[in-house]
């Protein structure tokens, strides 16, 4: 057994892998289908979360690729190697785009070539580090990204694992402080929210239950991450209702993209 594969713990149902399941993946164990069954029981629909925050991450990578000329992104909690992930959809629209993702579950690691087949032009690379060691992720990135030109920093549904809430504004800071002007923030972070009170139910059992542990926030905490930001239209809201193709209906992952 390799180091990475022992730290792997199959005893108890962890997010990413439920991510995985409700995304329709096959990176799971019986201990999270059965968790993401009885939290969809408490919360009828939360599948569609998971999905609504991965078609928000490719409308918010498309249209920094597109729109604004981003060609580096930094995404912190990647996941699970899905479809779609931030260098194929950036580097469809420009094959030069470099991406460096962190995460630091050892099954992630486990899967991490998958994220490292980019384009030839293009350079993907992965680090095992967790969120809050700003200093080794930034002097890591640094080997791929140029952090002297504007970097789009990713954070999708990972500062709500850190409780503590100016711990959690502070990294986003440091870690924004560190960017060139006119880098961006795209971020979603998990609400709680008095329309959608069934959240809060399945919220307290993943708590329970799952690792690690998740802190709910209400839509104007999550603004806050964007502080001292030029805040893209419509601001921050529903993932599922940040620029969508089609109309969908809102659910408790809230989202912003904003320019440094």
């Amino acid at each position: 057994m390799t180091d990475t594969e022992s730290r792997i713990d199959t005893s108890r149902p962890h997010t990413a892998r439920i991510w995985n399941y409700w995304t329709g993946g096959k990176d799971n164990y019986p201990v999270d289908r059965e968790a993401g069954d009885r939290i969809g029981e408490l919360h009828p629909g939360i599948g569609e979360y998971a999905k609504a925050d991965r078609l928000f991450l490719g409308r918010a990578v498309r249209h920094l690729a597109e729109e604004r000329g981003i060609r580096q992104f930094l995404d912190i909690g990647t996941g699970l190697p899905s479809a779609d992930n931030t260098h194929e959809v950036a580097q469809r629209v420009a094959p030069d785009t470099r991406v460096v993702y962190v995460d630091n579950d050892p099954l992630v690691l486990a899967h991490a070539r998958a994220l490292l087949v980019g384009t030839p032009e293009g350079r993907t690379d992965y680090l095992d580090a967790d969120l809050r060691d700003i200093d080794t992720i930034l002097a890591a990135a640094a080997k791929t990204l140029d952090l002297s030109q504007p970097v789009a920093l990713m954070l999708l549904g990972v500062v709500i694992f850190i409780e503590d809430d100016e711990e959690s504004y502070g990294v986003v800071r440091r870690l924004m402080d560190a960017l060139a002007p006119g880098s961006h923030l795209v971020l979603s972070h998990t609400v709680t929210h008095p329309d959608m009170p069934d959240v809060d139910e399945a919220v307290a059992f993943w708590n329970e239950n799952g690792t690690p542990k998740l802190t709910q926030r209400t839509p104007a905490a999550v603004a806050r991450y964007f502080d001292g930001l030029e805040l893209l239209e419509p601001g921050v809201v529903s993932c599922s209702a940040w620029r969508p193709e089609k109309p969908a209906p809102d659910v408790a992952m809230y989202a912003g993209v904003a320019r440094k």
